[in-house]
């Protein structure tokens, strides 16, 4: 059984070993878990998954192989003879024991009377809760079916509680937040504003035991980032996915400054869109006003003709004196370290002549939006 779901596993791509089988074929001789499928999923989640970004993956393979079972009682009755199963029972009684059930009529009239003990309990606390009243339509609150038996809720592993973990889909927020901390620098700086545990004891140590309270600058994140996303066009497609990052990079960068662009950059940028005409911003005021230690994140589909890229005059809005191409390349020389994030699906890129182009001018550092992407471009930006 443990083999063909190990396999199972290892088809979702998600990085099983050899060695955690064995852990958890350990754990289940141990008899930790038994007969009861909410558990094993948490034991063998916990013994074979080491990085919760595969979580979601592991949840919809288990969902997939144990499908329709709702415990392991079945499975493992069908697996280990009966009589074994009896062999082992009885070698945890004691004489007394043994010869206390020969008087009942032997083991097979003790499980009946067992199995029909616990049937009329189940039953009884049926009539117990139809007393108590019913939800709509005669059915009691819990939702029973037809058959008496009540309805299972959603199973754990269906309710997918980890999808925004998996690093192959796109991101929401909380997602985007774990993987742009990778872009950090902390240093405590400011007002001195933050209780410091460790050298208040050593103070007061020091001090004979007078206390002497010690407070330090809070740590932040010092890495300064310009954010400049595409807007417009092709773009309205990702909006949402878009106002998730900005609103994300907004709680974790301390130094962020947003502009806005459409299709490439070319002369100008602007703060807001609905000023993108009557505000806009020289491009090289912007190449002067920051300093060269800011990391530039650039987000966009890189979807339009190759001629805006390549060509004066190729910008849809105005006219350009100067190529896009040209226009990066000078963002290239003033910024150390540049990205490219882009919403659609990498395996979508190749047939896009313009993102080809795109890739290339920005040396290869183009990731697609999701959370292994935004690693890759947050360790690119740290190297």
């Amino acid at each position: 059984m443990l083999i063909n779901f190990f396999f199972t596993l290892k088809k979702a791509r998600i990085p099983v070993s050899i060695t955690e089988l064995l852990h958890l074929l350990d754990v289940l001789k141990a008899r930790l878990v038994y007969a009861d499928i909410d558990e094993f999923y948490y034991l063998s989640r916990m013994a074979l998954v080491k990085d919760e970004r595969h979580y979601d993956k592991f949840d919809r393979a288990f969902s997939s192989y144990f499908k329709g079972l709702d415990d392991l009682s079945s499975l493992l009755n069908s697996l280990i003879p009966d009589e074994y199963l009896r062999r082992e029972f009885e070698k945890s009684l004691t004489p007394e024991e043994l010869e206390k059930i020969k008087s009942l009529g032997g083991l097979e009239k003790l499980i009946e009377a067992f199995k029909k003990e616990v049937e009329e309990a189940a039953q009884g606390e049926g009539k117990e809760k139809d007393k108590e009243g019913k939800g709509e339509n005669g059915r009691g609150e819990e939702g029973d079916d037809r058959k008496g038996k009540k309805r299972r809720g959603k199973k754990t592993w269906d309710k997918r509680d980890y999808k925004a973990y998996d690093d192959n889909v796109e991101l929401g927020t909380r997602g985007m937040k774990i993987s742009l901390r990778r872009l950090r620098k902390l240093a405590r700086q400011g007002a001195e504003d933050e209780f410091d545990i460790n050298n208040t004891i050593d103070k007061t140590a020091k001090n004979g035991g007078m206390l002497d309270i010690i407070m330090r600058p809070e740590r932040r994140n010092t890495v300064k980032v310009l954010l400049i996303l595409d807007n417009g066009g092709s773009m309205d497609a990702h909006v949402k996915v878009c106002e998730e990052l900005f609103s994300a990079a907004r709680s974790e960068f301390k130094y962020l400054e947003t502009y806005y662009f459409h299709n490439f950059i070319y002369d100008g940028l602007w703060k807001q869109n609905n000023r993108r005409m009557s505000e806009r911003i020289d491009t090289f005021d912007i190449l002067h006003k920051y300093t060269h230690d800011y990391k530039v994140i650039f987000v966009g589909d890189a979807t339009m003709a190759p001629y805006e890229i390549t060509h004066a005059g190729g910008s849809v809005e105005h006219w350009n004196e100067e190529a896009g191409a040209i226009w990066m390349q000078r963002v290239l020389d003033t910024f150390a370290k540049v990205i490219w994030i882009n919403p659609t699906p990498q395996d979508t890129w190749e047939y896009s002549t313009s993102v080809a182009l795109t890739q290339k001018l920005v040396e290869d550092q183009m990731y697609p939006l999701t959370i292994s992407g935004i690693e890759q471009g947050m360790n690119s930006l740290t190297k």
